[in-house]
């Protein structure tokens, strides 16, 4: 009796533990991470909205994507349930941001363990007594030095029951413990944000006294408002914190209303059990983003291209037309204004007032002759605006003759264009200083008495011994390539205008100096706030740039890193090369910023991607890379003909891959092989979700990029590439393939 008792006994914990296993979630590997769907409640109540998560548990090193992932792309939850159930949107925990192995930041997102959570609404008419089974289609990005999606189909079946529920005991306290360290609003502080230049600016003040220390702080913008990948910097103002981020030029939208994230404290908020606080604050300062792309579309009406450069001459505000300027009268309104803004350059504005004052002394008592020395000053300003784009003109037609063409369709002008107002730029902000041997001899035309002295002042000192105005003559030098001649001549017209403008009037009104304010600090920092104009018109290039190089990762990388060779170029020039340096080291600056800026150019310099490899004088081929998109028909048809097939398979996210390509095609050796084997190169591009190259992936056993395989001709199999490609490696498997 007691053998069949203990019989019975075993028999029924069996079923039990049998039936708690069928309402338990199995966990899914998929690559390095490992996904489950769970709940701390053990049943469900009919109308009782209630709480699971994905719980995902990454391998050492591999990390996931928060909703802003930066280079990579969140993860994503498909719902499919009940019927009369809803599912709402993923509560995301604090993400902290991700690094690669060199140290730079890829982008926000989770290591180790995880909770994704959602809240799920049952029916109240839902029958107690059955079971109820969620299903959960989750994908996300797994990266570490190489990056894959990862998917799995999750279920979680839990009973129906009329009572209260209890815990599952076998996830309650993991999951009550993520869940308590969710992100949450707080009454405790008060945030205030704002957005100045290329800025963003948010306050986070007590509102209790007392002595607080919050630790380090970091803040994930759910919009992208912020560029993720710059430093954020914390300074104290009393008991207020101020967070000062930089503003994310590609993502940040012109009409953003405000910040939308986290904030995440290392010592935690006062009050706040959580590390990271909910912020939802508008911008109470909002200066408005200018919008190179629509102001240039306004040029390119007028000039009658597909797209023409910021129409403008002097000042910073020309580079970037507002979008109002789609005349030609706005256009000449805002070079005015550019040649206005020239005058309260460091350069310009001590010298005003005592030019001025000369005129007075020269012509004694008599307004007339005062007058007349300001509209000789001016004559001799226009003539000078006048001279300049003459010669710029003349230039022009000689490279039109010549088959260059001087408009944004042009890749090779758009990136020179690009270049040549980046270097303005970086002198505005004070990286060098430029025509510092010319001030003697503008001072020398300055001391020049008479209307002559006036006119050869206005003519020549204004350009020679201002060196401030070199920078702000670089968008109308852009205005004079790519506007009619016409249209040109008047934009130079307006910017001299502007720029003689105080020195006619206060010819007029010489008492008016008094009103003038002084000069100081503030000038250099208008001038290097007007910089950032020029960046602006530089970004909006590089986004002409990306369109022109469509198809061409590689090449808008180089682009890049020209840009960066070209900006190092104007620091050596400014750190060694300047009139204080001794002799030796000008002269090692010269030739060091000098070797960067070719280097850069060389770099960066568009190729006419639509040439065919060609053979040089000797007979030997000169290969162009030039990528086809990827597909197996496309593959078999190049072996058909004949050719041998590279297969790079890469996504931008992939920072490996773009090494790869960076390493491999800077190599004169593979590009001279490639060309005479005449290797068509195919790319495979996952950025985005693409079956067919998923299905390719998994037919090598492959789940990651980067992939590359070379295919030769007649030969079914492909020899297969190393994750880290160098030129030697691509010479020996391309021999390999061709044996």
């Amino acid at each position: 009796m007691h053998l069949r008792r203990l019989f019975v006994a075993l028999l029924g914990l069996s079923f039990l533990f049998a039936g708690a296993a069928a309402l338990t979630a199995k966990p899914v590997r998929n690559g390095s991470v490992v996904v489950e769907l769970v709940s701390a409640d053990a049943s469900i109540q009919p109308g009782r909205p209630f709480w699971v998560a994905v719980k995902m548990n990454h391998d050492e090193h591999w990390h996931s994507y928060w909703i802003n992932a930066g280079t990579g792309y969140p993860t994503s939850i498909n719902w499919t349930l009940p019927a009369g159930f809803t599912a709402g949107p993923i509560v995301w925990p604090a993400p902290h941001a991700v690094k690669d192995t060199a140290g730079t930041v890829t982008g926000n997102g989770y290591e180790g363990q995880t909770f994704l959570f959602t809240q799920i609404t049952p029916p109240a008419d839902l029958a107690a007594g059955t079971n109820v089974t969620l299903k959960a289609a989750v994908e996300w990005l797994m990266c570490k030095d190489s990056c894959m999606p990862g998917d799995a189909e999750l279920t979680l079946t839990r009973p129906v029951s009329a009572e209260k529920p209890g815990p599952d005991m076998s996830i309650a306290r993991l999951f009550n413990n993520a869940f308590g360290d969710l992100p949450k609003q707080t009454k405790d502080w008060a945030f205030t944000a704002q957005r100045a230049g290329n800025k963003v600016t948010l306050r986070i003040a007590p509102r209790e006294s007392g002595s607080y220390d919050l630790g380090e702080l970091h803040y994930f913008d759910e919009n992208a408002v912020v560029d993720y990948a710059a430093p954020q910097t914390v300074t104290k103002d009393g008991n207020i914190f101020v967070l000062e981020m930089a503003l994310s030029s590609e993502d940040a939208a012109a009409n953003a209303p405000g910040l939308k994230g986290l904030l995440v404290a290392s010592k935690g908020f006062s009050g706040l059990g959580p590390k990271a606080a909910i912020i939802d604050e508008p911008f109470v300062v909002k200066e408005p983003i200018k919008a190179a792309a629509k102001g240039a579309a306004a040029g390119a009406a007028k000039s009658g291209g597909d797209g023409a450069p910021p129409a403008g001459g002097g000042g910073g505000t020309v580079a970037t037309a507002e979008p109002a300027a789609t005349s030609l009268l706005g256009t000449l309104f805002l070079a005015f204004l550019g040649g206005l803004v020239l005058n309260l350059m460091p350069c310009v504005f001590p010298v005003l007032g005592i030019k001025i004052m000369g005129f007075v002394n020269q012509s004694g008592s008599d307004k007339s002759k005062v007058v007349l020395h300001g509209v000789m000053f001016a004559v001799g300003v226009l003539v000078s605006f006048w001279a300049l784009a003459g010669l710029l003109l003349a230039l022009r037609a000689g490279g039109s003759q010549l088959g260059w063409g001087f408009q944004l369709q042009s890749p090779a002008f758009v990136f020179g264009m690009a270049a040549f107002l980046l270097i303005f730029a970086l002198n505005l902000s004070g990286l060098f200083e430029v025509g510092l041997s010319a001030t003697g001899a503008g001072a020398s035309l300055q001391s020049k008495e008479g209307l002559a002295g006036s006119f050869f002042t206005g003519m020549l000192a204004t350009l020679v011994a201002t060196p401030c105005s070199a920078p702000f003559l670089a968008p109308a030098l852009g205005a004079a390539l790519a506007l009619s001649a016409f249209e040109s001549l008047l934009v130079f017209t307006a910017i001299a205008v502007g720029l003689a403008a105080p020195y006619l009037l206060l010819s007029m009104f010489p008492q008016a100096i008094k009103l003038l304010p002084r000069p100081g600090a503030w000038m250099e920092t208008f001038k290097q706030f007007m910089a950032f104009p020029l960046y602006a018109t530089v970004g909006w290039l590089l986004w002409v740039l990306a369109a022109q190089t469509s198809g061409d990762d590689y090449a808008l990388l180089m682009i890049a890193f020209a840009f960066v060779l070209i900006a190092m170029a104007a620091w050596a020039y400014g750190r060694f090369a300047q009139a204080w340096g001794k002799p030796g080291k000008q002269m090692f600056g010269r030739v060091f910023a000098a070797a960067l800026f070719v280097g850069g150019l060389w770099l960066g310099w568009p190729k006419d991607a639509s040439a065919a490899p060609t053979t040089d004088a000797n007979g030997v081929a000169t290969y162009q890379v030039v990528w086809q998109k990827w597909s197996p028909e496309a593959v078999a048809a190049a072996q058909a003909a004949g050719q041998f097939a590279y297969v790079d398979f890469t996504a931008r996210w992939c920072a490996t891959c773009q090494t790869n390509k960076a390493t491999v095609f800077s190599s004169q050796d593979v590009l001279t092989e490639f060309g005479k084997k005449n290797v068509v190169l195919f790319k495979a591009d996952w950025t985005n979700k693409d079956p067919q190259i998923t299905q390719a992936l998994a037919k090598w056993n492959r789940s990651a990029v980067p992939f590359n395989l070379i295919y030769a001709p007649g030969k079914p199999e492909p020899i297969i590439l190393p994750e880290l490609l160098t030129g030697g490696i691509v010479l020996e498997k391309l021999a390999e393939a061709a044996q």
